[in-house]
């Protein structure tokens, strides 16, 4: 009873604060930026953290093993990395704009995993014999861990491609704009357009310094936070393999998890290929990223759906009136 109290009271207040730093966020693209609003959302973020990190250490301390066991408590697992994504660069004392994919990252899988879709495996069960081992922590926990490593950066790189495609539409239809109307005037009027068009570049481009800083720190952190992601899962694939010869007797089964998590590690493989190659751009490396967020939540997710395959214990059956 207490556990219970104790787990509703933690998760309520934790979606509350990270509610309220959405709302600081939204409010700071409304408005200048106020210092006070930040430091403000960067404190509710840490008090997220703690939150969560109560309510693990309580179904831990309560149930007897890292809670792991199933989705839901995977999904609270999930939020706490995307907090801890989150704070990482705070108390490094550098500024950073994270918390804009990090708290909507926490509210959605955290509102997800006290929804009525997870009811049936909320509480946790006796651990099946196959994962009653003490590779369960180092595994699942470097798998979930990655997930949100490479969640967020592949969140980064999809807002890099956004962007990037609005700023070339800018230019593209203010550059017809002028070319159509130096046309139209003449060829003295031309001339004169032509500079116009010298002058108004000029005040694109430094209008669009921004953006392109902007970009290129999209970039930067994309890079970083994938490439902490791509350890991690191989950490988590070998460490699994392991597992799976001490449990099953054989190192890798092609069960439909392994296998997406085998895509998965080659998605990011590739990205982090390119990412390296300084004869191609930001922009083609964002794109496999981008295209590495979805194939994530099929990994993640969407097998689980199926409820088929050795790792059918952390599945969910949709419950229906």
């Amino acid at each position: 009873m207490i556990f219970s109290t104790l787990e509703h009271i933690l998760t309520h207040i934790s979606f509350s604060i990270v509610s309220i730093v959405i709302t600081i966020h939204l409010i700071t693209l409304l408005v200048d930026e106020i210092v006070g609003l930040y430091d403000s959302s960067e404190k509710g973020m840490i008090a997220t953290f703690f939150c969560i990190t109560g309510l693990l250490v309580t179904r831990w301390m309560y149930f007897g093993h890292l809670p792991l066991s199933n989705l839901y408590e995977s999904f609270i697992f999930l939020s706490w990395s995307f907090s801890i994504i989150h704070i990482i660069p705070y108390l490094k004392k550098k500024k950073n704009h994270l918390s804009v994919i990090t708290a909507p990252s926490v509210i959605f899988t955290q509102g997800f995993a006290t929804s009525g879709l997870l009811t049936e495996i909320h509480h946790s069960a006796i651990l099946v014999p196959a994962l009653q081992s003490h590779w369960l922590m180092m595994h699942v926990s470097m798998m979930v861990l990655s997930y949100a490593a490479l969640l967020c950066g592949s969140l980064l790189s999809l807002a890099l491609l956004v962007i990037t495609f609005r700023k070339f539409l800018r230019i593209f239809s203010k550059s017809n704009t002028l070319v159509n109307q130096s046309f139209y005037f003449g060829e003295i009027q031309y001339v004169n357009d032509r500079n116009n068009v010298l002058r108004n570049t000029s005040v694109i481009s430094s209008q669009n310094y921004y953006g392109y800083q902007l970009i290129q720190q999209l970039d930067r952190w994309s890079y970083r936070i994938i490439s902490l992601g791509f350890i991690l899962l191989t950490v988590g694939i070998l460490s699994g393999a392991v597992w799976a010869n001490e449990a099953w007797g054989s190192y890798w089964n092609w069960d439909p998890k392994e296998t997406w998590a085998f895509i998965t590690w080659t998605v990011f493989a590739i990205y982090l290929h390119i990412r390296t190659n300084k004869n191609l751009e930001s922009v083609n490396s964002a794109i496999v990223a981008s295209m590495g967020f979805l194939i994530i939540w099929i990994c993640y997710f969407g097998v689980n759906l199926l409820g088929i395959g050795l790792h059918s214990y952390g599945s969910f059956t949709l419950t229906s009136n």
